[in-house]
């Protein structure tokens, strides 16, 4: 069954055109989809109108059995999934989702992003078509399977940019992260000191921070491209999303 699945992928990969438009990239938004917390799957409602498209991206291992389902009040309305590092317009999709009652079921072939891809079929968008739709993503298998660093109980380590402040460069702190799935994860931090910092995040964002071996401060989070920037009184430490979602 599994060989005439990827049979089939093959063929409409091969045989099947790109059915959607190509919009202005002001017409394309972009979104990431996290879980909530305990969860292994979401709903997202959504519109979009004419040319306009919406990538999901949602960061997943392989192996894990990935399943999407669209439903909408407009026929023309329709998804496709791009693995990870494809990009629409210049590689073939994984999956179309108009040739396959947008119904999406498989085992997933590598870790990464993966991207959906929803939108109208051309005719409908040439016709600014209107389509209110519902998305079901789901996501099942072991999130946390990551091997760990070989003498340590994290799933990766390495250094991240940090300044502790009082006019101090910026610099290189190791870390250590142990990933939880779906963007939850808590970074461990080695300070120029020798003490340690315990940042946490959930859904793919920092929420808090241990102080139990540092001095209290202010915590502050916010985010540049897929950069995480924490504050915590006057350190300020620079995670990117590949620390906490792996891939």
């Amino acid at each position: 069954m599994r060989k005439l699945f990827s049979a089939l992928l093959l063929t409409a990969l091969i045989t099947t055109p790109a059915m959607f438009s190509t919009p202005a990239l002001s017409e394309i938004r972009k979104e990431r989809v996290q879980f909530q917390s305990g969860t292994s799957g979401t709903t997202i409602q959504g519109k979009i109108k004419g040319e306009q498209i919406v990538d999901y991206l949602i960061n997943a291992k392989a192996g894990q059995l990935m399943t999407v389902s669209l439903n909408t009040n407009n026929g023309g309305n329709s998804f496709n999934i791009f693995a990870p590092g494809k990009v629409p317009g210049n590689d073939g999709a994984m999956f179309i989702g108009e040739t396959n009652n947008n119904q999406f079921k498989g085992t997933l072939p590598a870790s990464g992003d993966y991207l959906i891809r929803v939108a109208l079929i051309r005719s409908a968008a040439r016709r600014n078509e209107v389509a209110n739709y519902k998305l079901q993503i789901n996501i099942a298998g072991n999130t946390t399977s990551d091997a760990k660093v070989p003498g340590t109980n994290f799933h990766a380590t390495g250094n991240i940019p940090c300044s502790m402040g009082n006019g101090q460069p910026t610099g290189s702190c190791p870390f250590g992260v142990t990933r939880k799935g779906n963007g939850n994860a808590d970074v461990t931090v080695k300070k120029p000191d020798g003490r340690s910092r315990v940042i946490f995040f959930e859904n793919g964002k920092a929420i808090s921070a241990d102080v139990s071996q540092a001095d209290p401060g202010e915590f502050r989070a916010s985010k540049e491209g897929d950069l995480s920037i924490i504050r915590i009184g006057n350190e300020r430490y620079e995670i990117p999303d590949a620390v906490v979602f792996g891939g």
